[in-house]
């Protein structure tokens, strides 16, 4: 290879890339935007969920009862009905997602030791959030019961309250949540983001570049040059690979400090492994470049390519281990796994090259294969 001839095909691409204002938006303002919509838009935590009351007892037990869960975050009051058939048309205006049924004869039941039921509807439209919801309703009642319980027991048998507690809840769990403490989903999503713009920007960027020569007609410039395919590949893509390390830098910026993610890893292992990602998503675009002649259909078979599995097959919504054995199968074919794995270990979890090499292992290994093909499938005698 000619190094003076891979700066010249570099330096010529940079100069086009800094020449098309839309292209140049497309390189460095279009990641930090999806960054932003995504970190900000996709929220997975549970609160404020709005919910009703309808109370047949209206005794202060009742209304001890409703004010537990008044008084959590996790639930915003919207008033009480007269009748449970009032609630219908609240559910389908989604004016309110969850409502509490408490029968008549509530506190009468509970002095005189029975069990009562209460009734407990909850908006089943999102699974996630019905199931979170369930989760929040279960422990309200849980402690509650806990109280009647233990101030039974304080009565009954003439011991301090917090004895009667301990009788009441024999056995008890200390939750401790690890790396990510205060359980803020806005921390994992901002740094998982990182893995879905560098998925899908660098492959874009690349397929556009490329096949923008096609239809331009320049490309006949570099057939019928003395370019080698490998100075032409690495010089056309020696710019896109530069503007995405530059990009993953601006991202870990905006993911530390303005999402308030913290990084506890090691940074020069991240960048590395960064590097190599970039490399790796830098190939699939080259990829697709080298299919396809218009860059209508480049945008359309990198969209393919690069969202679907960074959405389904990374881990970023749903667990890899939580997946049948296919799909676990699935997402070991994709980079966007790997690179996830890196990115939340080096954020939260502060893990570094001892626990994460394999990843970029299996990354690099990704990047090599997908340039051994682009440059066997590159050809200067063009297709008729």
């Amino acid at each position: 290879m000619n190094i003076k001839r891979i700066i010249a095909i570099s330096h010529k691409e940079w100069r086009e890339i800094v020449r098309d204002r839309f292209f140049l938006a497309l390189a460095f303002v279009v990641p930090s935007t999806m960054l932003l919509v995504f970190g900000y838009g996709l929220i997975l935590d549970v609160e404020n969920i709005p919910f009703c009351v309808v109370d047949y007892d209206k005794t202060p037990t009742s209304r001890d009862y409703i004010y537990r869960f008044i008084g959590s975050r996790y639930f915003n009051f919207r008033g009480t009905v007269e009748h449970e058939e009032l609630l219908r048309p609240l559910f389908e205006a989604s004016k309110i997602r969850f409502a509490l049924i408490i029968p008549e004869h509530f506190e009468r039941d509970l002095r005189a030791g029975r069990s009562v039921t209460v009734q407990s509807l909850i908006d089943g439209v999102f699974p996630f959030r019905a199931a979170t919801s369930k989760g929040y309703v279960l422990a309200m009642n849980r402690d509650f019961n806990g109280e009647i319980l233990a101030d039974y027991f304080s009565k009954k048998f003439g011991i301090p309250l917090d004895r009667a507690f301990e009788l009441a809840q024999p056995v008890r769990i200390q939750l401790r949540y690890l790396y990510n403490q205060e359980l803020r989903s806005t921390w994992s999503i901002a740094s998982a983001m990182i893995m879905f713009v560098l998925m899908v920007s660098p492959p874009f960027l690349t397929a556009m570049g490329v096949v923008r020569e096609k239809e331009s007609g320049s490309i006949y410039n570099i057939y019928c040059s003395t370019v080698t395919r490998g100075e032409f590949i690495v010089g056309k893509l020696v710019p896109y690979v530069f503007i995405s390390v530059l990009n993953s830098l601006i991202l870990w910026a905006w993911t530390k400090f303005l999402f308030g993610a913290p990084f506890k890893g090691d940074p020069v292992f991240f960048f590395f492994a960064s590097v190599v990602y970039v490399i790796c998503t830098t190939g699939i675009g080259l990829l697709v470049s080298l299919m396809v002649r218009t860059q209508v259909a480049a945008m359309m078979v990198t969209i393919v390519l690069t969202v679907v599995p960074s959405v389904l097959y990374s881990g970023l919504f749903i667990p890899i281990s939580s997946m049948e054995p296919i799909g676990q199968f699935q997402s070991h074919l994709f980079p966007a796994m790997y690179f996830t794995d890196i990115v939340l270990g080096s954020f939260l979890k502060g893990v570094g090259i001892k626990h994460l090499w394999d990843r970029v292992v299996a990354l690099a290994l990704y990047a090599g294969l997908l340039w051994v093909i682009s440059f066997m499938l590159f050809s200067k005698r063009p297709r008729s």
